[in-house]
């Protein structure tokens, strides 16, 4: 009588489990995909930035050379509908074209700094966390980022281009850089909330749309 064979362990094999699609692959087929739609809008909100630039007033009385304009107001709308991509590129267009009209290139510059660190932390963030307490906190978080770029931006471009000592930008940081580049955050923020409250309904699809804002 034969012997019966001895079975181990490993010569058992497990049935083949399907390999799952990678998530990242699937998540990247489903962002960065801009319908006509959203371009039309983005485009639409470039142009009212633009337009945005001609509308500028003081903000500190005695200092007439920096002036506010809400053109960072459609880019930041851009980004809390569409992502941090749609906001940076409305703002940077916004920014060049500025630059362009008026011929202030070292303006456009450090508005350009400015315009990132203002726009990109806060669409992050309101990516992330996506309601009104994430928006208010990605505001806040582009004020500050803001601040520090235009300070960064004053001391190295302005004593470079304008031949302007750096003892003297050291100076207006603290009495004149840093209060005027807060209010014109906080202003450029409140307009946003207003704004995209008022709108989001009709440019944000409706399973992306958030109560309360």
């Amino acid at each position: 009588m034969a012997d019966k064979p001895t079975i181990h362990p490993a010569d058992v094999t497990s049935p083949v489990r399907p390999a799952k699609a990678p998530t990242a692959q699937k998540t990247l087929a489903n962002t960065n995909v801009w319908s006509t739609r959203v371009l039309v809008t983005i485009a639409l909100m470039c142009a009212i930035s633009i337009l945005l630039t001609f509308v500028e007033f003081p903000l500190l009385p005695g200092v007439a050379w920096l002036s506010y304009d809400a053109s960072f107001m459609p880019a930041m709308v851009c980004g809390f509908a569409y992502g941090p991509a749609a906001g940076l590129a409305c703002g940077v267009i916004s920014v060049v074209a500025h630059g362009i009209l008026f011929a202030d290139f070292t303006g456009a510059l450090m508005n350009f700094l400015v315009v990132i660190g203002y726009i990109l932390p806060a669409a992050l963030v309101y990516q992330r966390i996506h309601n009104i307490k994430g928006a208010v906190i990605g505001l806040v978080l582009g004020i500050v980022v803001a601040v520090a770029m235009a300070v960064a931006g004053n001391l190295l471009v302005t004593p470079a281009w304008l031949g302007v000592p750096l003892d003297a930008v050291v100076a207006m940081i603290v009495p004149i850089l840093i209060p005027f580049n807060l209010l014109k955050g906080i202003l450029n923020s409140v307009l946003t909330l207003v704004v995209y409250k008022a709108i989001s309904n009709l440019i944000t699809p409706k399973k992306d749309q958030v109560k309360g804002l």
